[in-house]
């Protein structure tokens, strides 16, 4: 099963110039708790092509929700930013496989 077809909801999003957020939403716990144990560091910097140690990932448990900060690949506005507002980079997560 891919990730898109276990959480409700996966979105990117600006956290500053330098850096994106990502948020999964689950719709319960027992997908929360999936999300959490497959959604790893190394799973991220597998797809992002970016270091582990670049990668923060914040559970919100009370909210069913995952938050995953990385490094944006080009500074926001810069003449190589082909995403202004760093909305396409959830797309890159909803693919990942889920066991």
């Amino acid at each position: 099963m891919k990730l898109k077809e276990l959480v409700k909801k996966i979105r990117s999003k600006n956290a500053g110039p330098f850096l994106l957020t990502i948020d999964i939403f689950c719709s319960n716990k027992k997908k929360f708790q999936m999300v959490v144990q497959n959604v790893t560091k190394i799973e991220i910097s597998t797809l992002y092509k970016i270091p582990k140690e670049q990668i923060n990932i914040f559970p919100i448990k009370n909210l069913n929700i995952v938050k995953i900060t990385i490094p944006r690949p080009n500074i926001q506005g810069s003449s190589k930013d082909r995403d202004l507002h760093g909305a396409s980079f959830g797309i890159i997560l909803e693919e990942l496989k889920i066991k």
